[in-house]
């Protein structure tokens, strides 16, 4: 991804409060994990210039890298409106993946007409470790789809989830990153130089960071 369009989606998230960076007063992931940041994507689609902005970007991205796509899959809950917007902004058919088959009915894991081998292109809000991500393409896959490769707004680089993508042979892709964001919110004055060296080291261990 160009270095522009990660700077503008890391600027979009951090104006919309997608983003929150507070180191001195670290969140607690629910992993157990302490963490100085915290992302919800899911706020940019009350905004229409970031949304607008984050659909395109990622729509030109896909047909650019992958245009033998033949859907777009959004990975429940926080990625089914990007893959959708994602999916009209190219004209393709839509499904999504669930967390876990429905109790009920057709006990669905995938929501929407999948062709057997279809070429899937997958959109994700956030990777963090990549393990719900993955198990989204372990469904697709299962159900007969070539799944091409991953897209995502915003990951925050840890290399246990470019390990795992690997590993899986899936190709994957973000919008912007945490190094972006660190940039961009330093630029805006959100962070102050001296708190850099703190932030950079949760990425680099996030599981120990502050324990």
């Amino acid at each position: 991804m160009s270095q522009l369009t990660e700077q503008t989606v890391a600027r979009y998230l951090l104006e919309v409060e997608a983003v929150k960076l507070r180191p001195n007063e670290p969140f607690t992931w629910a992993s157990g994990w302490k963490s100085p940041i915290y992302c919800d994507n899911r706020r940019t689609l009350s905004y229409p210039s970031a949304r607008d902005y984050i659909k395109m970007a990622m729509a030109k991205a896909i047909a650019d890298r992958y245009p033998q796509t033949e859907v777009i899959a959004g990975v429940a809950t926080g990625a089914i409106s990007w893959g959708a917007l994602v999916a009209d902004a190219l004209h393709l058919p839509f499904v999504y993946v669930r967390s876990q088959a429905k109790d009920h009915g057709m006990q669905n894991l995938i929501e929407g007409y999948l062709p057997e081998q279809s070429k899937v292109l997958v959109v994700e809000d956030l990777i963090s470790t990549g393990g719900s991500s993955l198990k989204a393409v372990e469904a697709l896959r299962a159900a007969g789809a070539d799944v091409l490769a991953l897209y995502a707004v915003y990951t925050h680089g840890f290399s246990v989830a470019e390990e795992l993508f690997a590993e899986a042979k899936v190709p994957m892709h973000t919008l912007s990153n945490y190094g972006a964001v660190l940039t961009e919110a330093e630029k805006i004055g959100y962070i102050t130089p001296d708190l850099k060296p703190l932030l950079d080291e949760w990425r680099k261990d996030p599981a120990h960071w502050r324990q």
